[in-house]
């Protein structure tokens, strides 16, 4: 079965290993792209935009690393 299009915003936090409010954080901050759908006004994160937000941490990451900023 292949992997579901949209994740929950806790389905995010899991596989992110974070907070549930972390990734609100971050979908009302805009770094992380969400839609907001229906009347209840429900979360959802495309795999895709889920992916895209990880690359983006990697490559932030290495350079700040080459910046030569310690690591944590």
């Amino acid at each position: 079965m292949a992997a579901p299009r949209f994740l929950t915003l806790t389905d995010v936090a899991d596989t992110l290993n974070v907070s549930l409010s972390q990734v609100k954080a971050l979908v009302r901050s805009g770094q992380l792209v969400g839609v907001k759908l229906g009347g209840r006004g429900v979360w959802r994160v495309e795999n895709v935009e889920l992916e895209a937000y990880i690359q983006r941490m990697y490559e932030q990451t290495r350079e700040i690393t080459r910046q030569g900023d310690p690591a944590p």
